[in-house]
């Protein structure tokens, strides 16, 4: 089994956790209220933002033009996400340039930026993995229940799509060839995990 699949396998909790939250069975079903919504999709282009960055600096670091390559088509990949985050902004009324983060969204992007600048390659691939392959497990799990069609279910066609699941691929093929397994990536992928659990609950308990 690769260290990807490891890492994976081991904090499925966690992924299991998030599958089950309310706030992502509500995106499932389409019973999700629009405001709490609203504040994700906010919060998220903030994170995404974060993301991109922390991608372009693992490609300034790549000790190899092909990983440099990978982690800016990684980085353009985001990209698009943020342009779906967009027409979502757009149809709700969301102003993305003057969006606060809560405190769940900064930890999350402390995490990944700290880990970019104080981290080899490696490393910073494994920090952003939990993003990339629980997106995928969450769209793909998400589409398998065929819900009918109602306002997230452009979220669940992004995320279960041919064109996502090889991003989360591509970034762990480099995980797998530059980071080993040790305690430190071990704790760096559950505390990305959690980062992540604590990014859906902080949108669901939002009082707006």
């Amino acid at each position: 089994m690769s260290l990807s699949q490891t890492l994976w396998q081991t904090h499925h909790d966690l992924a299991t956790a998030c599958l089950h939250h309310p706030f992502v069975q509500g995106l499932g079903d389409g019973t999700l209220p629009v405001e709490k919504f609203a504040y994700y999709v906010g919060q998220d282009a903030f994170f995404l933002d974060a993301f991109a960055r922390a991608y372009s600096i693992a490609a300034a670091k790549a000790p190899t033009w092909e990983m440099f390559q990978v982690f800016h088509q990684l980085a353009d990949g985001v990209l698009a996400e943020l342009n779906l985050h967009g027409s979502y902004a757009q149809e709700w009324g969301v102003d993305l340039a003057h969006v606060a983060p809560g405190a769940a969204t900064r930890r999350y992007t402390d995490f990944l930026l700290s880990t970019a600048w104080g981290q080899e390659p490696g490393a910073i691939a494994v920090a952003m993995a939990p993003c990339m392959r629980l997106y995928a497990f969450l769209g793909q799990s998400l589409a398998q229940l065929n819900p009918p069609a109602h306002r997230y279910r452009p979220w669940i066609d992004t995320y279960s799509s041919d064109q996502f699941e090889p991003l989360a691929t591509q970034l762990e093929a480099l995980l797998d060839t530059h980071a080993a397994d040790t305690p430190g990536n071990q704790a760096a992928y559950r505390y990305a995990m959690d980062c992540e659990l604590a990014f859906f609950e902080a949108a669901w308990q939002i009082k707006l």
